[in-house]
């Protein structure tokens, strides 16, 4: 981690003419002990880091000192802010982008700081796919990846969620995401802005023709709302139960968390047993059975009742399996 700290400090100082200790140590969050002994090990390891006393004094690079971070084509300096995704990277076809990325910023670095890449790969891995799924690459995210780094119109044929036929689309591929090992693309289709799932892509023809990217367009920001809002049209019944603290505590791990949260915050006082009275927001019967049966004890439906129903028959085929 120091290794990554000296060069954000480096960088720092080379982006203005001069920073306080204070400053840099709330950059790069440590203290200003911590600075001065960084800026001394960049001293001695032949980087001019130069202090001036006082109360106008501070920190900076003499002689107009600069990184040699130089020679990084455009699609490797867009991989190399993606190093920490290898899998996405490799599905992306970024790969061989990355890889030449990371030896270039290599050879700019410090000998001492050189092996800094290994360290933290040995340190760090990030596995997106979910558990007990076998994540599987979609064939066209490839060419729809080329189209969304280089702002080329797309014509797709899609296939909707529970339809057969498909649908024709000219698309301004904005962005992609990778939610639990699936893929998608955020899009601007007319003046509207969507969201498909690549794996539901048959055929993809990449444009020659460049759209007008949105520089107000926060993918993040997006995908986050559209996210909740898929979330919470699921959620198109309720029930109604009265849960222990136990089970309290455990709700968020069988339904969604924030329609629980929610309805945790909308509950009145526990009763004498301690136990809320709470009505839960849940996709259908069906699945809120299986959710809430896993909450066993916990948890008794009030409502409607032929969960209620539901739920004591299968406790009393449980009494009987075990009596």
């Amino acid at each position: 981690m120091r290794a990554a700290r000296l060069i954000k400090m480096v960088l720092l100082l080379q982006s203005r003419p001069a920073m306080t200790a204070a400053e840099l140590a709330q950059e790069l969050e440590v203290s200003e002990r911590t600075v001065t002994r960084d800026a001394q090990a960049l001293s001695e390891a032949g980087v001019p880091v130069y202090a001036d006393r006082g109360r106008a004094g501070g920190y900076r690079l003499v002689g107009g000192y600069r990184t040699r971070l130089t020679g990084l084509a455009r699609d490797e300096a867009e991989a190399l802010f993606l190093s920490g995704l290898p899998s996405a990277l490799r599905e992306m076809g970024l790969e061989d982008a990355a890889s030449a990325a990371r030896l270039k910023v290599s050879a700019a670095l410090l000998p001492s700081l050189r092996g800094a890449s290994d360290s933290a790969a040995r340190r760090f891995h990030l596995d997106a796919p979910g558990w007990y799924q076998e994540p599987v690459t979609p064939e066209l995210l490839p060419a729809v990846a080329e189209a969304v780094w280089d702002d080329r119109i797309v014509h797709a044929r899609y296939r909707r969620s529970g339809r057969d036929h498909e649908v024709e689309r000219e698309l301004a591929p904005y962005g992609l995401v990778l939610k639990a090992g699936v893929w998608y693309l955020c899009a601007r289709v007319a003046d509207d802005f969507r969201v498909y799932r690549i794996d539901r892509f048959s055929a993809v023809a990449v444009s020659d023709e460049r759209f007008a990217r949105d520089e107000q367009f926060d993918l993040r920001g997006f995908w986050d709302e559209r996210a909740a809002q898929f979330a919470r049209s699921l959620l198109r019944t309720e029930v109604t139960v009265r849960v222990s603290q136990e089970g309290v505590r455990r709700l968020p791990y069988a339904l969604d968390r924030s329609a629980v949260r929610e309805a945790l915050g909308a509950a009145g006082p526990p009763d004498a047993q301690g136990w809320l009275t709470v009505i839960l927001p849940v996709e259908t019967l069906d699945i809120a059975y299986s959710q809430l049966l896993g909450l066993g004890p916990e948890l008794e439906v009030l409502e409607p009742a032929a969960l209620r129903d539901r739920l004591r028959s299968a406790a009393e085929r449980l009494r009987d399996l075990y009596h």
